[in-house]
């Protein structure tokens, strides 16, 4: 069997279920249950969600300060409700702060002091640094800054640091694929 052949005997059969898929879906026919949108004037029931019942505190010292952005005590939590159904503690999900299983990375990581403007360091540092390398011909006629080739020297090639790191001994299970070479 020719390679057109097995061509012809794939495709032949996959452009007639297509057509007759396609023929079969013609937005004026289908019923209104398999439309996207609401046609109708009338609400759409099913955007209309419940909020939890309201419930009143034993003493309104124990509500919380209220916090302009955070979410409503009567919002439906469905992912919350879902770990609690499963025998999970909702408490967990709202993590806030630093998790105790990384806390001896974070106090290694500013064991030095933590400098409060490295966001701005760091914008300033990038914007000179693409500002004298590879710039293309229509960045520097509009005085733009892109990322396109200032950081091409900087890349890893994936194979090479695999084999690099794997005559060193580290145990590297996989790289990804080489790109196709340009033509």
């Amino acid at each position: 069997m020719t390679c057109r052949s097995a061509f012809r005997s794939v495709s032949m059969p996959l452009l007639a279920a297509l057509t007759a898929l396609g023929a079969c879906s013609s937005p004026d026919e289908a019923p209104d249950l398999m439309r996207f949108r609401n046609a109708s004037s009338q609400p759409d029931e099913f955007v209309v969600v419940p909020s939890k019942p309201l419930q009143t505190p034993d003493s309104t010292a124990a509500l919380p300060v209220p916090t302009p952005g955070s979410a409503n005590r009567a919002d439906q939590t469905p992912v919350a409700d879902v770990v609690a159904a499963l025998g999970g503690s909702p408490a967990a999900l709202d993590r806030s702060g630093i998790p105790s299983s990384d806390a001896a990375l974070v106090a290694y990581a500013g064991r030095t002091g933590t400098d409060p403007s490295i966001r701005g360091t760091l914008e300033r540092e990038d914007v000179e640094w693409r500002q004298r390398n590879d710039r293309t011909p229509i960045e520097k006629l509009f005085n733009r800054n892109g990322y396109y080739n200032a950081y091409d020297d900087m890349q890893l090639d994936p194979q090479a640091e695999q084999a690099r790191m794997r005559a060193r001994g580290a145990t590297v299970p996989s790289a990804p694929p080489p790109l196709p070479e340009d033509d």
